[in-house]
């Protein structure tokens, strides 16, 4: 399971440990949106979410807080990209800026890359709104599961190279 605000890198190490694990990547993006930016039904998405948890191995990326416990209940690895607030928004506009008016691989098909301050402003108050919390549930965890909190590039290429080969599971 990989979390993390928007920008962190979430999608691009998601893509990277499908390639080297080869697990089945599932970018929530893609699952809760339906085209034109239209947001699924809390019922219907609670379902979604679980179905998917419930398979035998994944890699699932994004947040979605509201199903972040049905997640975090079957995960066996959690990479929290807990990223500084300035990289986060420059990554944001960065692909704003490289894929607008097209739809990005990582998101539902029908839904072009737009500009919106309301995501803009929970990026940039995300370490104050919602780490706290994440960081709360992460502490919870069963000693069962483990927690990667990558807060550096370096950390997530140490990541990579000591823990992914040959490796397998829910993440």
């Amino acid at each position: 399971m990989i979390i993390g605000c928007g920008g962190a890198g979430k999608s691009t190490l998601a893509r990277k440990l499908e390639e080297m694990l080869g697990l089945p990547l599932v970018h929530l993006d893609q699952a809760y949106w339906k085209p034109n930016w239209e947001d699924r039904d809390k019922e219907e998405w609670g379902q979604i979410v679980t179905q998917l948890a419930d398979q035998k191995e994944w890699i699932l990326d994004g947040n979605y807080g509201g199903t972040m416990d049905i997640r975090l209940q079957r995960a066996d690895t959690v990479l929290f990209l807990d990223r500084p607030r300035w990289l986060c928004v420059y990554h944001v506009l960065k692909r704003w800026w490289q894929t607008r008016g097209r739809t990005r691989p990582d998101m539902a098909p029908g839904c072009e890359e737009r500009f919106s301050f309301p995501f803009l402003h929970y990026v940039f108050y995300y370490n104050q709104t919602r780490r706290p919390g994440i960081l709360k549930k992460l502490e919870k965890l069963s000693s069962k599961q483990t927690v990667f909190r990558l807060r550096t590039q370096r950390e997530i290429d140490h990541f990579i190279a000591r823990h992914v080969e040959g490796q397998g599971g829910n993440t």
